[in-house]
């Protein structure tokens, strides 16, 4: 398979930065971006020996890409005994989430920096039977040396905007060199398929799937600890506001200050996307004279406390549960939006800012069916909090949202036949 000159480029470099590499990683370990205790693994140095038989490897970029692909490695392993799975990601937040959820018979390793040495030494040592894509997440030397090695190639819940695909039209070879390696590409929507095939992925090896978002189980929680919480609630009135990030906080206490005239004894739960922010999210809390429990401290609401700040990772399961309406962050601020089927598949009206261009197309699917209020500013979000906790404005929307969410559990059976069809078969089909 031919490569473009842009790529032959990017790899005659990629074959040369390992001291460029190294200083990278030292910048981001400084900066508290890094596992010190597993730098090696960004070198493409293995922590632990390859498991016996057949591997399947799945690689995502950050949190949500990880979590997406959960539930289609816990079925893919309950489906076949006789193999492992391996799963990279590049962020500490991830290999977090990473080591408290993957099932039995599941690896985890930090993903090699885009260093074809790097690279190499990683496939050297766990020669992956199988290599699985997600979303975006398209590093061209770990392409090239993967497809080198002639493991067969994925691309699964592929996502690629219109303006990411306008920066690739310019490298067009590039584009075109590295798609064509993927052996077939389920994509997320009509338009991902579209840019795919106009950077020169042939038709035969792209379908539309939806998003495996969809077909995601819903988050574990720990039912000791949502009775103990509920029973210290005491029936108030709860909203939630769910993975928020800077200049958010401000915007949804000047909304529960609003709220919380309308509706008596009103409680806010804040669970920030990255929860090491939590201690200057208090600060600020406390500076502007609310009266805050705070999770990581063990410590949980009473009867005077008005914002519980949820600054821990893993535990949204539990606050979804927890609260009949949540505002999912990453909306009111320019981010993008995130995930709605998680707060949609455990029965939490959602509320939502105007900048969800990341996943519109599912916000305008569940808009469409009711499940979803879309709201401009700090204002409009207290008025509307009031307004769906009424209990049957909260459950129709509820119910909605579910309804959109559970309607798409076979984009996992799609994939899940997808990977069957590429992995080598079980000893005993044969």
């Amino acid at each position: 398979m031919g490569r473009s000159i842009g790529l032959w480029i990017y790899l005659a470099f990629s074959e040369r930065a390992t001291r460029l590499a190294e200083r990278k990683l030292q910048e981001r370990l400084a900066k508290g971006k890094e596992d010190p205790a597993r730098l090696q693994e960004r070198f493409g140095t293995a922590s632990m020996p390859r498991p016996d038989g057949t591997l399947a490897w799945f690689h995502a970029a950050s949190v949500g890409e990880s979590l997406s692909i959960l539930e289609l490695v816990r079925r893919l392993l309950d489906q076949r005994p006789d193999i492992h799975v391996l799963v990279t990601t590049g962020t500490v937040t991830s290999a977090a989430m990473m080591a408290e959820r993957l099932p039995e018979r599941a690896i985890h390793q930090f993903a090699p920096l885009d260093v074809r040495p790097f690279i190499r030494k990683f496939l050297d040592h766990w020669r992956p039977d199988l290599a699985i894509w997600t979303e975006n997440e398209l590093w061209p030397a770990m392409i090239y040396e993967t497809g080198r090695t002639n493991i067969p190639m994925l691309l699964i819940n592929a996502r690629i905007s219109r303006k990411s695909a306008r920066g690739w039209r310019w490298f067009p070879g590039s584009a075109r060199s590295l798609l064509r390696r993927f052996d077939f590409v389920l994509a997320q929507d009509d338009e991902t398929a579209r840019n795919l095939r106009r950077l020169g992925l042939p038709a035969r090896k792209v379908a539309v799937a939806g998003t495996l978002k969809e077909g995601s189980a819903a988050l574990p929680c720990d039912e000791s600890e949502r009775a103990r919480l509920a029973s210290a609630l005491s029936g108030r009135p709860v909203w939630l506001a769910a993975s928020t990030h800077p200049g958010e906080e401000e915007l949804v206490t000047r909304a529960h200050r609003h709220a919380a005239r309308a509706a008596q004894r009103l409680l806010l739960i804040i669970a920030p996307r990255h929860p090491e922010r939590g201690p200057e999210i208090a600060e600020m809390l406390r500076k502007d004279g609310w009266k805050i429990a705070v999770r990581s401290q063990g410590e949980i609401p009473d009867a005077t406390t008005e914002i519980y700040l949820a600054d821990t990772l893993g535990e949204m399961g539990l606050w979804y549960r927890l609260a009949p309406v949540t505002f999912l962050g990453g909306s009111l601020v320019e981010i993008g939006g995130h995930n709605p089927f998680e707060p949609a598949a455990l029965g939490s009206a959602i509320i939502h800012g105007p900048h969800v261009f990341k996943v519109d197309d599912i916000f305008n699917r569940l808009a469409a069916a009711g499940a979803t209020v879309k709201v401009n500013s700090a204002e409009e979000l207290g008025h509307m909090v009031v307004q769906v906790l009424s209990p049957e404005k909260a459950a129709a929307m509820a119910h909605a949202a579910w309804e959109v969410s559970s309607a798409g559990a076979e984009v996992t059976d799609r994939a899940l036949m997808l990977l069957a069809d590429h992995l080598p078969s079980s000893k005993e089909e044969t």
